[in-house]
């Protein structure tokens, strides 16, 4: 299975974000978008998640598996959803569309930073060889 995450990198908030700050994604449907999904899977716990498995846990929540399903079918579940090509956090709606940079760690964790953080700002100045790549997120609009 190929890794899909990234390491000791900073997802830059889109240059055509429309907000000035991180804000809490919204849903215009009666349940969680996986935006939405994404981005509290992320804030209850920071640098917990790798990408394919925020990836795994949004599939399993959006979709409302039962337990019991996953207990039985997990294997052949994770087997079928990453059979198939995802977008990277580049393209997310939370750096793009709601502020929030992702910070990946060294081990491939991810966090969210809003862009109005000093997190944020310390990373997008920090030089030297600790200091993250920087990746901008995938603009809104093409320009």
């Amino acid at each position: 299975m190929k890794d899909r995450g990234y390491y000791n990198t900073l997802i830059l908030v889109s240059a055509d974000c429309p907000v000035e700050r991180g804000i809490v994604p919204t849903s215009g449907k009666a349940g969680k978008s996986a935006h939405l999904i994404q981005y509290e899977l992320l804030t209850e716990r920071p640098y917990f998640y790798t990408y394919d498995e925020l990836l795994y846990e949004v599939h399993v929540r959006h979709k409302g598996i039962p337990d019991d399903e996953l207990k039985a079918r997990g294997v052949e579940i994770r087997s079928e959803l990453f059979a198939k090509p995802h977008p990277c956090m580049r393209a997310s709606m939370l750096p793009k569309k709601y502020g929030w940079g992702a910070h990946f760690d060294a081990q491939g964790r991810i966090a969210l930073y809003g862009k109005e953080s000093p997190e944020y700002q310390t990373w997008i100045e920090a030089s030297g060889s600790d200091a993250p790549a920087l990746i901008p997120a995938m603009r809104n609009k093409r320009g």
